[in-house]
């Protein structure tokens, strides 16, 4: 039996479409309900879904009217603030297409998207750092925005692309990666084979707003089909999740596997009699820590594993938990592959990861570079990158990275991309970037350099401050003698944590 999963294909995504108005299509009829409740330490700041559907179809009226027309592109540069989720279903709602972005993103990296995308506007808070850009929307404009009349939907194809995001790529630059309306309309297969999500469930994300994991799991797949999501301040911290899940009811959590690493490091046990369980993605949860999850809280935690190019595509859920070490499975709807050199492995042998190219959530491909797209293709199936194995039973195992990428908090980073940044230091003659297990299930990013001396690690770090995200940042910097490398000369980053000492 091939490793090949096919449950038939989803349905069809209806013609003309928005995705923007099928992510606020109960809004009408749930127009009282609470949407949103941001959490803080004493109040709530809840918006119905009347309120939702007129501050983005209002924000929708304004972009229009401050000369922005659909096809246009609109770099977000928006901070952790309900202000970013608004904004990017209303660019959307329009036609507008929005490039959501991290705030930690340095003004360099914000030039270059600008430069690989023609971006038309930014949508801004001063607060946040950007490179100069002729035509700047500024938060305070956004917010005056919601008060305009609704806009109509800019209804149409949903093949034609509605939003782009940046991954890092294995050629060492970020990618963009381009989306279509159709997204959307299959994220609904993960609501049955993940979320098990309900109208009358409130989902708790421990994610900022400006974070695609919560964009997509913590917003607009809730409104979707009309729960409520709930969002912590920005300020709240970790330890205080388990009172606030408590207090706001929540009956379903999802965070990456780092928030509960932090939240297992308390030694008291949770009462959470309202929460049915959590939901984990963004890097591989290991065994040890949903067991611990379990134990303390109660209640099970469901993997989900996906890419920006595909979200999430293959998971565990209440009626399919996984098996063991295994993610769990490809969703109803998916045509998931094992795939090696000739084609479909033998189920429970090794290859790489595959989607079909006709999942409606896969990408419409890289910006500007098509080879690259092409590169990621083997016949009609997308590449993951990833190694894994397929059971009998449909259950796959994530074997690794078959590409080196790292994960630093739920974001996958190239370690070229790293490396590249770092080399330009002029006391780095080589330097070799991975990530390292410090102590069980916490990995941090090292960055191993050679040179003629010991450099000041307040000084690497400065630098690398200036050119990177915090998150693409090394957290640690050890000087050796010589890169490992093998026979072809080639970087052995697989080598590299046998170098590394606390």
């Amino acid at each position: 039996m091939i490793s090949e999963h096919d449950t038939g294909p989803f349905e069809a995504c209806p013609s003309p479409f928005n995705l923007a108005a099928h992510v606020l299509r109960h809004a009408s009829e749930l127009s009282a309900k609470s949407a949103l409740e941001v959490l803080g330490a004493s109040t709530s700041m809840i918006w119905t879904y009347a309120q939702l559907e007129a501050a983005v179809r209002g924000t929708g009226t304004g972009l229009l009217e401050a000369g922005l027309k659909p096809g246009d592109i609109a770099l977000m540069r928006l901070g952790n603030t309900v202000d970013f989720p608004i904004a990017y279903l209303g660019a959307i709602a329009v036609g507008v297409i929005p490039v959501p972005t991290s705030a930690q993103l340095t003004e360099p990296e914000t030039a270059k998207i600008m430069q690989d995308l023609d971006v038309a506007a930014v949508l801004r808070d001063p607060q946040v750092v950007c490179a100069d850009h002729p035509r700047q929307v500024l938060l305070s404009d956004l917010e005056a925005m919601r008060a305009c009349p609704p806009c109509a939907y800019d209804m149409g194809d949903p093949n034609r692309l509605a939003y782009v995001v940046y991954t890092s790529g294995t050629s060492g630059s970020a990618r963009a990666v381009a989306h279509a309306h159709r997204a959307i309309w299959a994220r609904q297969m993960m609501v049955a084979d993940w979320y098990d999500l309900r109208q009358d469930d409130r989902l708790l994300h421990a994610g900022a707003f400006n974070w695609t994991f919560t964009l997509g799991t913590g917003l607009m797949d809730p409104w979707a089909i009309g729960a409520t999501a709930l969002i912590p301040d920005p300020d709240t911290p970790t330890d205080a999740l388990p009172e606030l899940l408590n207090s706001s009811r929540a009956s379903i959590f999802a965070a990456a596997p780092g928030v509960y690493r932090k939240l297992l490091s308390q030694e008291s046990a949770f009462g959470l009699p309202n929460l049915r369980h959590g939901l984990c993605a963004g890097e591989k949860l290991s065994r040890h820590l949903s067991e611990l999850w379990r134990a303390r809280s109660g209640t099970p935690l469901y993997e989900a594993y996906g890419m920006s190019e595909c979200s999430t595509f293959i998971s565990a859920c209440p009626a399919h938990p996984a098996r063991g070490d295994a993610l769990g499975r490809p969703q109803s709807g998916r045509r998931v592959a094992i795939l090696g050199p000739d084609g479909p492995v033998p189920r429970g042998a090794e290859g790489t990861i595959a989607i079909h190219r006709s999942d409606p959530g896969l990408m419409l491909g890289y910006i500007n570079a098509p080879e690259e797209t092409e590169a990621r293709m083997q016949g009609d199936w997308f590449l993951t990158g990833d190694q894994g194995a397929m059971a009998e039973d449909g259950q796959i195992t994530y074997l690794g990275r078959a590409d080196d990428m790292m994960n630093a908090g739920g974001f996958r980073v190239s370690p070229i991309e790293v490396e590249t940044t770092l080399s330009a230091h002029p006391g780095i003659t080589q330097v070799g970037v991975t990530t390292v297990e410090v102590k069980a299930d916490t990995h941090i990013i090292v960055a191993f350099y050679t040179g003629p001396h010991d450099l000041e690690t307040k000084e690497l770090e400065a630098f690398a401050a200036e050119r990177l995200a915090r998150y693409k940042q090394p957290r640690a910097y050890v000087r050796i003698g010589a890169l490992p490398t093998g026979a072809n000369g080639k970087l052995l980053r697989r080598a590299l944590p046998a170098h590394f000492t606390r």
